[in-house]
């Protein structure tokens, strides 16, 4: 799963959501349209169509929004065979981002008394996790449990080709035996490294707590009071809605494949989850406008600490700040074919890009290009 904003050096409707904007305190502020002239388009697109043309992307997608002025755009092809145009409403596995889901779920928890982000773990998955007494709610979310990421065991990643292997079913609980066999990373609290690991354990506290499976409690608690009719928990399902586009892998030979197709229950709550550039808009503006949680459970989101990923990192929030000096707060994520980038701006400004790369993922230059573009004045 990607950690970062650009996965290639990662360690790791409008009248439903409302016309005006607020920050994260609540305040309203007028909507804010993200550099919306005919200018900014063209130069968005070009960059779009400039990654597909030097073989970043076999597809790119974006969306940007700020109170009734989103538009869309995309470049590329939605399958090399056939080359037909990218649908830029498109869905695509939106990987990491999946973490923001499950951490506002257990925020909900949170607000509703059911625990407290320093509760130790053990207190609520009695068992589960080795050291449980010493890890907190909070530790996991903030990936600050020094837990070992079971992704980077030899073919348990799902960013790297597995073969006819991408087709196995997991249990959450095969994904914790195989973390749980080497020692943590860390002792709790004492450092910061992303893990995947984390948001199995995660998941199952939504679970424990709520008594219903992770991915119902997100359709029931976010996408349907969002209204957000394109996302789906896919479970087992190799498959996505239609429309998509197909996700490819270059392997060594330099013979492309396609990925499109895979269970991605090896991900699970760290990142299964399929979306749309217009759902993922609504998610964030919804979360970072206090929308699904209280105020509290919002700062102490964006209550993040600098790491050396090249963001700073809150519960299950990314916080970006570009060239401009402007900060951005959302996630990141990867899925093998797939690169998803969700972001906003405390203005409304927003920005969500998916990409299928090509011979090579797009570079640190190319996806800040682009978010400068969208966030800097």
């Amino acid at each position: 799963m990607s950690g970062a904003l650009v996965a290639a050096t990662a360690v790791v409707p409008w009248a439903v959501l409302g016309t005006g904007d607020r920050t994260a305190d609540g305040r309203r502020v007028a909507a804010t349209a993200p550099q919306d002239t005919a200018q900014a388009r063209a130069e968005i697109k070009a960059a779009l169509e400039g990654m597909v043309r030097d073989r970043a992307a076999t597809a790119a997608m974006i969306r940007v929004g700020g109170g009734r002025s989103g538009w869309t755009a995309g470049a590329g092809v939605a399958d090399l065979a056939s080359r037909r145009p990218a649908d830029p409403a498109g869905h695509f596995r939106i990987g990491s981002v999946t973490k923001t889901f499950v951490a506002t779920v257990l925020l909900q928890l949170r607000d509703e008394g059911r625990l407290g982000l320093d509760d130790p773990v053990e207190r609520h998955l009695p068992g589960v996790v080795p050291g449980g007494a010493h890890v907190t709610v909070r530790q996991i979310l903030d990936h600050t449990s020094g837990l070992r990421d079971y992704m980077s065991e030899p073919g348990y990643s799902t960013n790297r080709w597995r073969g006819e292997e991408r087709f196995r079913s997991y249990s959450p609980e095969q994904l914790l035996k195989v973390a749980f066999a080497k020692p943590p990373h860390f002792e709790p609290g004492t450092s910061w490294r992303y893990s995947n690991t984390n948001y199995v354990v995660a998941g199952l506290l939504v679970e424990k707590l709520t008594g219903r499976p992770y991915g119902r409690e997100i359709e029931r608690r976010i996408l349907r009071p969002l209204r957000m009719t394109q996302t789906v928990v896919p479970g087992n399902r190799p498959g996505l809605p239609r429309p998509h586009a197909r996700g490819y892998e270059p392997l060594p030979t330099g013979e492309i494949v396609d990925a499109t197709r895979m269970n991605p229950s090896l991900d699970w709550a760290a990142g299964e989850m399929i979306s749309t550039t217009r759902d993922l808009d609504r998610f964030l503006d919804g979360l970072l406008t206090r929308r699904l949680t209280s105020g509290d459970s919002l700062a102490a989101m964006r209550a993040a600490r600098r790491t050396d990923a090249g963001f700073a990192y809150g519960l299950g929030l990314q916080k970006y700040t570009l060239p401009c000096g402007r900060a951005i707060w959302g996630h990141s994520g990867e899925l093998i074919g797939y690169l998803t980038f969700a972001f906003r701006s405390d203005d409304g400004r927003r920005m969500t890009l998916s990409v299928n790369p090509h011979t090579r993922n797009p570079g640190q230059n190319e996806v800040y290009g682009i978010a400068t573009k969208v966030f800097c004045p």
